[in-house]
């Protein structure tokens, strides 16, 4: 199997799937228990929320597990917006945010806010600047991806935080960095930005664990009430295995010092390798090293993926999230219908190598000798 769709989930590394076996037979005793498997329990929490906020550039008290992105864009907006609502009822964000920010700020229009949802530009990042023009003393939340999940474009959101500030907006800045942690060097304070969610199942880590970042006295409101877990912002017992492997996955990630080249490189490789043998083809967006966004215009997406499958390759129309929908990012990017409907997303992750390059490249040049092209 070649397997390039690290965009919408990966392999667990063994030393992830290590930890949450350590934690499920040694650690397996609850953190808030006051006897002996109850504090080993709680030092290996205290020690894994340690490992992700060095990952982040944060403090260990500003960083609170969840069960994953959709969540932490949720209680980001809610939260959020429910902190600030004696500021104002306007939104900022795109159209080309993930479904769990689109659904949720859906949601808050039906509660009476007013979306300003920005277009991308033709690289498929959101413009600094417009966010600036947008902004008014009303704004009480931006909320903008760093990497989009579906192109690889990178917004630049330092220069939002600037544009808020130079405002003099109260605005509080959260950004969806799910697709860029570990692939796209930052840190919360290079950032700017007030909330920062990632996910663990993007990194080699199990699905359904995740973590959030809240600026140091921000006090959202909880998104799930109970027993006061997680500062009281997140009850429940906590996920022990999954935070136990999300640490494991950050090390090991950390390790991997050329992971970003080797992801960068593999892309480069593609492109250079499909450019001559296909000359109709179009690179859509970009930025990141891992995700290739492509376009063979008269071909079926739906097609190339059940050929490039029939391989034993596996790549993507765009978010796994999506089902089967025409992408509302490529939509955004007002591209012709034929590009949109030709469009395959290639991800990679630390595990792929220039074999998976060669045999996707082979497929692809396979497919459209094969396959019929619509005129």
């Amino acid at each position: 199997m070649v397997y390039l769709d690290n965009a919408a989930t990966t392999q667990v590394c063994p030393e992830a799937a290590r930890a949450a076996l350590e934690a499920m037979t040694e650690h397996f005793g609850n953190p808030s228990s006051t006897h002996g498997p109850g504090r080993s329990a709680r030092e290996a929490l205290k020690a894994a929320r340690q490992t992700v906020a060095e990952s982040l550039g944060a403090r260990p008290e500003e960083i609170f597990f969840t069960s994953g992105g959709s969540e932490g864009d949720n209680w980001a907006i809610r939260g959020g917006c429910h902190l600030m609502r004696h500021k104002g009822k306007h939104i900022i964000s795109s159209l080309t945010e993930h479904d769990a920010v689109r659904r949720t700020l859906d949601a808050m229009q039906a509660q009476g806010y007013e979306v300003t949802r920005l277009a991308p530009g033709p690289d498929g990042a959101v413009a600094p600047e417009d966010v600036a023009a947008a902004l008014r003393p009303d704004t009480v939340l931006v909320s903008l991806m760093l990497v989009n999940n579906e192109t690889g474009a990178v917004t630049d959101i330092p220069a939002v935080a600037r544009a808020i500030k130079d405002a003099g907006c109260p605005a509080l800045l959260h950004t969806d960095a799910i697709q860029g942690y570990m692939k796209v060097p930052f840190s919360v304070k290079s950032l700017g930005a007030d909330i920062v969610t990632v996910s663990g199942h993007k990194i080699h880590a199990p699905k359904g664990i995740g973590a959030q970042y809240v600026r140091a006295g921000l006090r959202l409101s909880p998104l799930v009430l109970g027993g006061g877990q997680e500062g009281g912002f997140r009850s429940g017992t906590e996920n022990m295995p999954g935070i136990l492997a999300l640490a494991a996955a950050v090390r090991a990630y950390r390790a991997d010092a050329g992971a970003r080249e080797r992801m960068a490189a593999l892309r480069e490789q593609v492109i250079g390798t499909l450019s001559p043998a296909l000359p109709d083809m179009q690179v859509l967006g970009g930025g990141a090293p891992h995700i290739l966004c492509l376009s063979l215009p008269g071909y079926r997406s739906e097609v190339l993926l059940n050929y490039l499958d029939s391989l034993g390759i596996c790549v993507s129309k765009g978010s796994a999230c999506k089902r089967g929908a025409r992408s509302h990012v490529l939509e955004a990017m007002e591209l012709p219908a034929k590009v949109i409907d030709g469009a395959v997303r290639i991800s990679f992750g630390r595990f792929s190598a220039q074999a998976d390059a060669d045999a996707l490249c082979q497929g692809l040049i396979g497919a459209c000798g094969t396959l019929y092209k619509s005129l």
